[in-house]
């Protein structure tokens, strides 16, 4: 049983279920004056788009199922994709 959960949370698949844009992305930060939303905003407008985080967001946040994924955990992995 051990060796099959091992496997199936190393293979696990992260997904969001809805897609975004740069200007949804642009419109939630709007307010928010904080340095690693300017540096979040910076990053996601050299990319052209948010696809690249989003991929890497999922991908980073897998790390995290065992043990839960809050709210703080998310922001902190943007804020490393920002700094990348």
């Amino acid at each position: 049983m051990n060796e099959l959960v091992r496997y199936l949370l190393e293979n696990m698949y992260l997904d969001f279920q809805a897609s975004i844009s740069l200007e949804q992305v642009r419109a939630m930060l709007r307010d928010d004056g904080s340095r690693e939303a300017r540096n979040l905003l910076e990053k996601l407008t050299q990319e052209n788009g948010v696809d690249d985080m989003l991929i890497t967001l999922a991908d980073t946040l897998k790390d995290y199922l065992q043990q839960g994924i809050s709210n703080e955990t998310v922001k902190e992995q943007l804020q490393l994709y920002a700094e990348s």
